[in-house]
């Protein structure tokens, strides 16, 4: 698979960039699958989602379109639906199984009915929030959810907007941050134990997850400890019993095949104190950047990203 010299010409455009608040890691992303893919001799060319979208697409008519675009039109399906009317090739999750794993309520509710353990959780729209009242629907969710709870937006990714709520005298101000990135809060009971995440790859002989990487930081996971290097350590592959790895696996697999994902995701799951993996999210887009978690499980399992990569895109040119 290190052998690049006998491929077939492939010509690749990579989305990156975008309007949305990840704009900054979608073109960092995309900057460095580029480099890996130019690496492998596939013929690159970088573009953000503008009005010379289109016109470039069809004079370019690329193999493959490689979706790096995070947040909101970027894995919501809208850009892939785009490249669908246009007839091009695309890399990744299609449109609609994209809009389900885009919204984090729906996601849960669909792998929780294969059996799949997740938080129990409530979401909450702003309008009815205002609506009922602030402080009695609040009431009632920590009656009913128990502290600590994480607050998130329902839709989005990098952890923005995303709170962990210890005292309840804390959740108002978690809902207004929450509502700045979304309409539609999640709130679900927080789960103590080891945080991981699993990305799954196909690249056509069905998926199979890359080995788990396991989160430490030194406060909340949150957008500056993601992407500015120093404030979080991660252990690759994570500090699991092989049962538990195993499980963890299985999970992200299960995941991928239930919500209908393709070639590529990464789930973010805990491993709670009593050994039970449980499903938090799932991101059809992961990020590509220096720091994280993709690249990083993929070298644990011995593949140069040139590769990877470079397969990837060749199974998309098949499918």
């Amino acid at each position: 698979m290190n052998d690049t010299t006998s491929l077939s010409p492939l010509r690749v455009v990579i989305l990156a960039g975008g309007l949305s608040h990840e704009r900054d890691v979608s073109l960092r992303s995309g900057r460095r699958v580029a480099d890996a893919l130019r690496a492998s001799g596939a013929e690159v060319t970088v573009h953000d989602v503008d009005a010379d979208l289109v016109p470039a697409l069809r004079e370019t008519a690329p193999d493959i379109v490689w979706p790096l675009l995070h947040g909101a039109s970027g894995e919501d399906g809208s850009v892939r639906d785009v490249l669908e009317l246009l007839g091009m090739p695309c890399l990744g999750t299609g449109p609609r199984a994209s809009r389900i794993a885009w919204s984090k309520p729906i996601a849960k509710t669909v792998v929780a009915r294969e059996g799949i353990n997740t938080p129990e959780f409530a979401t909450l729209p702003q309008s009815l929030f205002r609506e009922l009242g602030a402080s009695r629907v609040l009431d009632a969710i920590v009656e009913k959810l128990g502290l600590p709870l994480v607050v998130k937006p329902a839709t989005g990714g990098s952890a923005l907007g995303v709170t962990l709520v210890r005292d309840a005298a804390d959740l108002p101000r978690a809902m207004v941050d929450c509502f700045a990135y979304g309409d539609t809060a999640l709130i679900e009971r927080a789960i103590s134990g080891t945080e991981v995440a699993v990305s799954v790859i196909d690249v056509g002989a069905g998926p199979e997850p890359l080995p788990a990487v396991e989160i430490v930081t030194d406060g909340a996971y949150d957008y500056d400890a993601r992407y500015n290097p120093g404030r979080t350590e991660y252990f690759t592959p994570a500090r699991l019993s092989p049962e538990v790895a195993e499980r963890a696996g299985q999970v992200a697999v299960a995941a991928h095949r239930a919500l209908g994902l393709q070639h590529l995701s990464r789930t973010d799951l805990i491993i709670g104190d009593d050994g039970v993996v449980y499903f938090l999210e799932v991101n059809v887009a992961p990020g590509m950047t220096e720091t994280s978690l993709f690249p990083q499980a993929a070298e644990a399992a011995g593949y140069e990203l040139s590769t990877l990569y470079r397969a990837l895109a060749e199974a998309a040119r098949r499918s």
